[in-house]
């Protein structure tokens, strides 16, 4: 069944098939974000056919390897080829090797809860375990949906992940660094001021083009990011945003514009170290060269939504700026604001003697 819908103002099309196995259960496959009814078309026609494969197999009982690289198949029409290749390297680098032939529904709670906290290398992060175990959500539901299982193993386990040390510059040491990387001709200060005035993304930036900014609108199209996985795609939310441009940025922009010999459509130097992934190295000596705090490349972008909110931009506007869609990700900022107990302690009940020391201290009573 090809069903159509708008999304964000465009016809898409989904794929939904379904037939029935030995046992009498009815099994499904969908496929949805279809551009045109033709490649909707092409795709109800595999889903077809992994589907009588599917069924062809489902009598003989799943090792685990068998079933994950089923998974991987199926998961090739909805995720991107690099999440397809984080999964195969992921947990083949940390999953036990006579995991491959064991039956699916020989797994239990307890078994995974023990290799995720205990059995896995020491070496292995929270950031690491808690994305094996989201893979391993992923495919362990995907036999509960099939039949395979009886219940999902791995339900109810969760990894928590310890507070980022999200670091950010003062309004001082942000001027300072634009100051001495514009006084040291920095190969990475147009990059790092554009980031500072806008509150960018790093792969953002990296994408930006010259149609992307509307100087007589004072307003830059944020529609795409760049990564080294996938190149040129939408935004991290997949959503569209523009940021205003200040009179600084704009002033910022034409300088580069006026000063650049080629005819790249790029608005900023795509450089070396920055394409490698390299750039929040580059930063911390700078910062460290300069005596400022030694932040990350990514703070340059807290910098910019701490000082916003800090000088009294409502906390929606800056949400709409920067892109964020969830209130819980901008109150990080918030509170690295300080803005939500700036100015309490004018509430005291007492201060200091005034200074011909006729006024004494005032206490609140109790």
């Amino acid at each position: 069944m090809i069903k159509s819908y708008i999304k964000n103002g465009k016809k898409m099309y989904e794929v939904f098939v379904k037939q029935t196995d030995n046992h009498g259960k009815q099994v499904g496959r969908r496929k949805r974000g279809i551009t045109s009814e033709r490649l909707a078309k092409d795709a109800e026609y595999q889903l077809r056919k992994d589907l009588d494969q599917f069924l062809d197999n489902a009598g003989a009982s799943w090792l685990w390897n068998d079933w994950l690289l089923e998974c991987i198949h199926r998961m090739k029409f909805e995720r991107k080829e690099s999440t397809l290749l984080g999964y195969k390297k992921t947990l083949a680098k940390w999953l036990p090797k006579d995991w491959e032939k064991r039956e699916l529904a020989s797994f239990s709670k307890a078994e995974i809860f023990e290799f995720i906290f205990q059995k896995m290398d020491s070496s292995a992060s929270a950031f690491v375990r808690k994305s094996v175990l989201k893979m391993l959500k992923r495919i362990f539901q995907m036999a509960f949906e099939d039949g395979l299982i009886l219940k999902n193993p791995t339900q109810g386990i969760s990894v928590q992940l310890p507070p980022s040390d999200q670091k950010v510059l003062t309004t001082e040491e942000a001027q300072k660094l634009l100051q001495e990387a514009k006084r040291a001709s920095h190969r990475f200060y147009p990059i790092w001021a554009v980031a500072l005035l806008s509150g960018m993304r790093s792969g953002e930036m990296y994408a930006l083009k010259w149609t992307d900014i509307d100087f007589s609108a004072e307003a830059i199209s944020v529609t795409k990011q760049w990564t080294s996985k996938d190149g040129v795609t939408p935004t991290k939310s997949r959503e569209n945003r523009v940021v205003p441009i200040s009179e600084d940025l704009k002033r910022h922009l034409l300088e580069i514009k006026n000063c650049r010999k080629d005819f790249s459509e790029d608005v900023l130097p795509h450089l070396r170290e920055w394409t490698n992934g390299e750039q929040a190295q580059v930063l911390r000596e700078f910062c460290r060269a300069i005596g400022i705090t030694e932040v990350k490349f990514h703070d340059l972008r807290a910098t910019f939504i701490t000082n916003m909110l800090s000088q009294g931009v409502p906390l929606v506007t800056v949400m709409s700026i920067v892109g964020h869609r969830k209130m819980a990700t901008t109150d990080v900022y918030v509170r690295l604001a300080g803005i939500n107990v700036k100015g309490a302690t004018e509430k005291l009940g007492y201060g200091l003697p005034s200074q011909d020391g006729v006024n004494v201290v005032k206490m609140v009573p109790r």
